[in-house]
């Protein structure tokens, strides 16, 4: 505690390692989910740290595995990879046992297809993570693993996100009767998410349009698509007529000729 000129303020110390994630990927809402003001946030990225990258030398990835009940009783066991900048799917992998095996494919699948030196991949403490498999590939210098909720405060929310819509949006609503059926439907919305499906934080890009940089007139396109549309429609709504609105010429007729009578018989009624 301080004392400053009769106020008292609190100093408080985060942890070294957050403050170095966030220099790396240059993303203050690492830190500021974490519970660190944004004033705090900004000023790690002013400030020189040993080791300081861009998004285009450093990209983060999480890394995840679910379970999905078949109708009868078995599972499918999905293995997905999704890039934490542009929530682009990288790889991904099913099968219908719990095999380690498929979380090295699809760590290796998406490291060879990133462009950055050494890959950070965050995920949970879970077993299909923390290995001696995926121990010997992080050792090797391919990746760099980060524990989510371990070794940062925070959890892999994005790719669990995803997992949500998947299964609520999409996997649920058909019937799951063999792993061949989910691995169909999960290559379909693995496809749509990554090419068709316009992301809100991205102001209406695709996750491959992010990922590959090619969508960078998307926003003004549909900013000046919307325009013209809320235009159109008004100009439409203005157009519209209905008898309550605008009355027929017959009874317009009537009503002019009230108007004009009605000054002359308040007149007789006052003479008299």
């Amino acid at each position: 505690m301080l004392d400053d000129g009769g106020m008292t303020r609190s100093l408080r110390t985060y942890d070294h390692r957050l403050r170095e994630l966030v220099r790396q990927t240059r993303d203050v809402t690492i830190a500021t989910s974490a519970g660190v003001p944004r004033s705090t946030a900004a000023a790690w990225l002013r400030r020189p740290g040993r080791t300081t990258v861009t998004l285009e030398a450093m990209s983060m990835d999480q890394e995840e595995l679910q379970a999905v009940r078949l109708v009868d009783g078995t599972k499918a066991y999905l293995h997905v990879v999704i890039d934490n900048y542009a929530r682009r799917i990288l790889s991904w992998r099913i099968g219908a046992s719990f095999d380690t095996g498929n979380t090295l494919s699809v760590l290796l699948e998406a490291s060879h297809g990133s462009q950055a030196e050494k890959p950070m991949i965050l995920a949970d403490g879970g077993v299909e993570n923390v290995n001696r498999g995926v121990d010997d590939l992080i050792e090797s210098g391919l990746l760099r693993r980060v524990l989510a909720q371990t070794e940062l405060r925070f959890s892999n929310s994005m790719i669990e996100a995803w997992w949500r819509a998947l299964k609520h949006q999409w996997l649920f609503l058909n019937t799951l009767d063999s792993v061949a059926t989910v691995e169909r439907l999960v290559r379909f919305y693995v496809t749509e998410h990554n090419e068709r499906l316009p992301h809100s934080a991205f102001r209406g890009q695709t996750p491959d349009e992010m990922y590959f940089e090619n969508g960078g007139d998307v926003p003004d396109d549909l900013e000046s698509s919307r325009k013209a549309a809320r235009m159109e429609r008004l100009a439409v709504n203005r157009a519209l007529a209905c008898a309550v609105c605008e009355p027929s010429h017959a009874s317009d007729a009537a009503w002019t000729r009230r108007t004009k009578n009605e000054p002359e018989q308040d007149q007789g009624t006052s003479s008299r």
